[in-house]
């Protein structure tokens, strides 16, 4: 094994970590809310039962940090997805191989005319999003694709199954600024649980993607846990917090998103392992925003708009908006059969910008131009 995040993950105990979490005090939480710069023992009290008491100050602190960081701007970004198949089988995700749906993958004048359709609702900023088909929806796929698509946008990220380092810098030459990979769960056992066949199924390999990407000189690398699949959602996201801490001391060149989503309905779906209430869950984003003050935290279009609405203020700086996730769903209107997970927010983009702007916030279509970041070609 060489060396990546997963020698020290495998220091870590999952069972020492909960119990550290839960025997933190009240004390433990006013010295992490009046320290200047968060430990990862003042992170844990901000994950801790005992923080719920203290919501109120604890998003007055990340509001202030937020502000402080990112002024008044919130950008915007939304996902096209080229393909839904996938070669995985996993017990969460409406793309699952065991699923019985339509199967689809968008051809040369399909992929333009989604674009089209995005760019007219105002997007400069995509997220590629495919199931997990390395012979169908692989490099070959991405080489012919990528370079059009690019050619339509100001910036281009990626979710889509993990890839080789070499891989991922041919990518990076191709136009791609930035990578999507979440780990799903920290938890060796309940990972496997969840992914019952295909590439997935390889923890350890999901768990090296993101020092691949830093590897590779990806500009931004975009983290998260699927919140509610292991049974205790504290210790997930504390991990996903060493995980982004190690990753920021050792490719420091890269930026960094993390993302919170949550179990959302879909075809074949499952009950979540732990339940993550609306007030957990801004106690968890803003538990991140004073952890790591200058990295990106994004919110999707699984949860509701009036929780957008109100947590978008506080702490939040990169949000998707008028989202279809499944493929053909701007420009040909394809229903909702071919979908990977059931959007909670249905608003159209504009009326999320509407929505921004009346908390006297500034939505923004395009911070970022395809030259800057970017090594000549």
């Amino acid at each position: 094994m060489t060396d990546d995040f997963r020698n020290h993950w495998q220091q870590l105990n999952w069972y020492d970590l909960s119990l550290r979490i839960n025997s933190k005090t009240a004390c433990d939480v006013e010295q992490a809310l009046s320290a200047d710069k968060l430990t990862r023992e003042d992170f844990m009290a901000l994950l801790s039962p005992a923080a719920a008491a203290y919501l109120e100050p604890l998003a007055q602190r990340a509001q202030q940090l937020t502000r402080q960081r990112f002024g008044h701007v919130v950008s915007f970004y939304v996902p096209l997805y080229l393909s839904n198949l996938c070669a995985n089988d996993c017990t969460y995700c409406g793309f699952s191989m065991s699923n019985r749906m339509k199967r689809k993958t968008l051809d040369a004048a399909e992929i333009e005319r989604e674009c089209l359709a995005i760019k007219a609702l105002g997007f400069e900023h995509l997220l590629l999003v495919t199931g997990e088909h390395q012979a169908k929806v692989g490099m070959n796929y991405f080489r012919q694709y990528i370079p059009a698509i690019r050619a339509h946008f100001s910036s281009l990220m990626m979710e889509v199954q993990p890839l080789t380092q070499q891989e991922y810098a041919e990518l990076k030459t191709l136009g791609l600024d930035g990578v999507l990979v979440y780990q799903e769960t920290y938890h060796p056992t309940t990972y496997l649980q969840h992914h019952l066949h295909g590439q997935k199924q390889d923890f350890h390999w999901r768990l090296a993607t993101p020092d691949r990407l830093g590897r590779a000189g990806i500009d931004k690398i975009g983290l998260g846990a699927l919140i509610g699949l292991s049974n205790n959602w504290r210790t997930d996201c504390y991990l996903l917090a060493e995980h982004l801490f190690y990753l920021q001391q050792t490719y420091w060149q890269s930026r960094y998103s993390i993302s919170f989503p949550r179990l959302r309905p879909c075809a074949g779906g499952i009950e979540p392992a732990s339940i993550l209430s609306e007030p957990q869950l801004v106690q968890l984003i803003c538990a991140f925003r004073l952890f790591a003050p200058d990295v990106e935290l994004s919110l999707s279009t699984r949860e509701s708009a009036f929780f957008r609405d109100h947590m978008i203020p506080i702490a939040i700086n990169s949000v998707s908006a008028g989202s279809k996730t499944q493929p053909g769903g701007y420009a040909d209107d394809v229903p909702p059969e071919l979908e990977q997970f059931e959007p909670h927010d249905s608003r159209t983009p504009q009326q999320v910008a509407q929505a921004i702007s009346d908390t006297g916030l500034q939505p923004v279509w395009k911070d970022w131009d395809g030259y800057l970041g970017r090594s000549a070609q």
